[in-house]
């Protein structure tokens, strides 16, 4: 008797969802809570998994194809002959590599199984960014195995011992959940042949849906990479058995461009019959998924444009007194605290000032209520390769100008090593910005939710300037203040800058409370 494989149940807000990708074939075998479809709506890809063993009989939906929730994508028949002759091939073909991807590691001593961090309740799941070591590969105890990249950071998972990974079940650019088990680990173990043997028990292809180009033999995975690469088959290698071409040397040929297609001869005529314009010479373009940072930063400035009323007034401030300030004192200061004296230190200090004068400013609002925040908390954003992070200096009113510019540096480096905590940059009552250190002079920074406000600094340019009656050419900075108009009246926000700007061109007023 058949089982129906249904399309998940959606939430209310979603009325359809559009078939993404089937990962089995009429004829596979499939386990019990095996991913079997993929579902894309307009918020979330719902994963659909085997509601029970057996053979994949029937698919009543095509990729692409609109569904509804709960309707009947597919069936699952009893294992059949043909089915199980195939789980069984399957069993056989897998079992040669995996054998012999563990022969050193058998004769090393305990496994274990390598899973994923702890995930906060925040997170839902995470993406396998990098794996740093090939199966059977020798390391030590906490070398780093792979980087598990989330929405908010990067998670290193080490290896437990001294030993070997026997086994990965998780490749990269899959996405996996809390604790889920990426690998498994030998103790004791290592300097096992990677190459050819070793490869196709990673890329766990059975060979079932190989296809033959030419006198080349093509794993499925690679099949669709040389397609969207558009790759000319013969000239890439294979290193699996016979000469198999696997996912991983598409992705060495893909790296290294040596199998990119020449242009085809009737590219011309086709091209002179449309009109379409003739370009000489290659025009590459590279495609890449978007990371999950990137995905989260784009989804909450949007969000923070929807929501929010935002608005933005400008000032300037003359960068003269705290530029001297420096200039006087950032030798002395670098030797009584051991970091360099910066202009974020006394912007920081300047906001926790001004916050406590403007408490609207330092608020947020939560539904219908507005949250006043007894304390300064202040983001600053820090930019890296992978995107914009905002760590959270805690209680900036009490901190020194050396605390902050500690912090700062401190924050900088282990952003950009992907070393920051997920609770370093939750929270936050205020954000400041800097986009002069790239040389921005005027911008217009997006609130980061649920603050209602954030600072936007930018680079020094001197400009003529009126000061008593006479024109002198003077250090200046244009501030840019961001703010939800739904909490923060127009004139708190102006007045708010204007203390700024008072308090950074008479630097002593910092000191004095005034």
């Amino acid at each position: 008797m058949a089982t129906d494989i249904k399309a998940p149940t959606f939430p209310e807000s979603v009325a359809e969802g559009s078939v993404a990708a089937w990962h089995k074939k009429p004829g596979d075998s499939v386990e019990r809570d095996e991913l079997i479809v993929e579902i894309e709506t307009d918020k979330v890809v719902l994963e659909v998994v085997a509601p029970e063993a057996g053979t994949l009989s029937e698919v009543l939906v095509e990729e692409g194809d609109t569904v509804q929730s709960e309707q009947v994508l597919g069936k699952i028949g009893a294992g059949s002959t043909k089915g199980a002759e195939k789980k069984s091939e399957k069993a056989d073909v897998k079992a040669e590599p995996k054998s012999e991807a563990k022969a050193a590691p058998a004769a090393g001593g305990k496994s274990h199984e390598v899973k994923a961090p702890t995930f906060p309740e925040s997170i839902q799941e995470g993406t396998v960014a990098t794996w740093h070591k090939k199966v059977g590969e020798a390391v030590k105890r906490d070398d780093v195995l792979a980087d598990i990249e989330t929405d908010k950071v990067v998670l290193e998972v080490v290896a437990p011992a001294d030993g070997a990974l026997a086994e990965i079940k998780v490749e990269e650019g899959s996405q996996v959940a809390s604790e889920a088990v990426l690998a498994i680990f030998t103790e004791g173990a290592g300097g096992a042949d990677t190459t050819a043997d070793t490869t196709p028990a990673a890329s766990a292809d059975d060979g079932s849906g190989d296809e033959r180009i030419g006198d080349k033999i093509l794993a499925p995975a690679a099949r669709k990479m040389v397609a969207e690469h558009d790759l000319d088959v013969s000239k890439i290698e294979g290193t699996g058995k016979g000469g198999r071409i696997l996912k991983e040397d598409v992705q060495r040929a893909v790296q290294a461009g040596t199998a990119k297609k020449s242009a085809a001869p009737a590219a011309a005529p086709k091209q002179a019959a449309t009109a379409a314009p003739a370009f000489e010479g290659e025009r590459p373009e590279k495609r890449v998924p978007m990371s999950r940072l990137r995905q989260t930063i784009a989804k909450r400035l949007v969000q923070a444009q929807q929501t929010a009323a935002m608005l933005t007034t400008y000032n300037e401030v003359d960068m003269g007194a705290v530029m001297d300030l420096r200039a006087q004192y950032k030798d002395t200061f670098q030797k009584a605290h051991d970091v360099k004296l910066g202009f974020m230190g006394f912007f920081v200090k300047a906001a926790s000032e001004a916050l406590k004068r403007f408490p609207d400013v330092n608020a947020s609002i939560d539904g219908t209520d507005i949250v006043y925040h007894g304390y300064q908390d202040i983001g600053v954003a820090v930019s890296t390769d992978r995107g914009l992070v905002v760590p959270v200096l805690r209680d900036t009113d009490s901190m020194k100008i050396a605390d902050v510019e500690k912090g700062i540096v401190d924050f900088g480096k282990r952003a950009r090593d992907g070393k920051l905590g997920i609770e370093e940059m939750q929270g936050g009552t205020f954000t400041i910005t800097n986009g002069g250190i790239f040389g921005s002079l005027m911008s217009t920074p997006i609130l980061n939710p649920p603050q209602t406000a954030i600072l936007g600094m930018h680079k020094i340019q001197e400009r003529p300037m009126a000061v008593n009656g006479k024109v002198e050419i003077r250090p200046m900075m244009y501030l840019a203040l961001s703010y939800d108009h739904r909490m923060i009246d127009g004139k708190d926000a102006v007045q708010f800058l204007v203390t700024i700007k008072e308090l950074l061109e008479d630097p002593a007023r910092l000191l004095l409370d005034v």
